[in-house]
């Protein structure tokens, strides 16, 4: 998973328990009134639903692990961590060390990115247990301090994590294939261009994009 390259990535059944956003059914309900494309693309996938995975540190870490290869070698990689580590906390990745991480398969760069990650934590430089009650840039500031999270990242953190409603990743290229695709006959679209579509999606432009995923690739993933 590469900054900004898509907002689907794979975790472990066993990993996390099932999450299913409180506002998924409300929100189906009015993109489908006030959207023809979604009224068609909506009804496709059923049952199906964005699914939220996964705490806040292992969410972070194992995004840092997956940034610009491939989801199958992020996958591989990601066991080879939590083998290493025994479990995900930020206390055992920095025992675990740089050494032991690298040989993980993970860079140079990806190694410094995660143990930062930890230092935050453990520091409380970000406000983990605060997150859930703080506004959408509020969290994306915080998050943006930790080497290796870009914005794209910390979006795909509060969809994925947080569960917000209203996200709207203008970095991700798989939102702009699927507006390019379903708004635009293929044609490529602007980020001008995804504003002016998703203005209509409001306030459930987090539940339109997972849509506009699926309408790729519809086999449900989790980030």
């Amino acid at each position: 998973m590469a900054e900004g390259v898509t907002g689907m990535g794979q975790s472990t059944p066993k990993e996390t328990q099932l999450s299913v956003p409180v506002y998924w059914e409300d929100a189906k309900q009015e993109l489908m009134k006030r959207d023809r494309i979604m009224r068609r693309i909506i009804p496709m996938f059923g049952d199906l639903h964005l699914v939220g995975r996964g705490d806040p540190f292992t969410t972070l870490a194992r995004s840092i692990v997956g940034q610009q290869i491939s989801v199958k070698a992020a996958a591989t990689v990601w066991q080879r961590v939590l083998a290493a580590c025994q479990q995900c906390t930020p206390g055992h990745i920095v025992n675990t060390g740089p050494e032991q991480l690298a040989a993980c398969g993970l860079s140079r760069r990806k190694t410094e990115y995660i143990l930062d990650l930890a230092d935050h934590f453990l520091a409380e430089r970000v406000h983990a247990s605060l997150w859930e009650e703080m506004e959408d840039e509020a969290v994306i500031a915080e998050l943006l301090q930790i080497r290796g999270i870009g914005r794209w990242t910390a979006e795909m953190f509060l969809i994925f994590n947080l569960l917000r409603p209203n996200i709207l990743p203008l970095d991700d290229a798989g939102l702009l294939r699927g507006i390019s695709t379903n708004y635009f006959s293929g044609e490529p679209v602007s980020r001008s261009d995804a504003r002016e579509v998703s203005a209509n999606w409001e306030p459930w432009r987090t539940v339109a994009t997972w849509y506009m995923w699926r309408s790729l690739d519809p086999v449900p993933v989790e980030y």
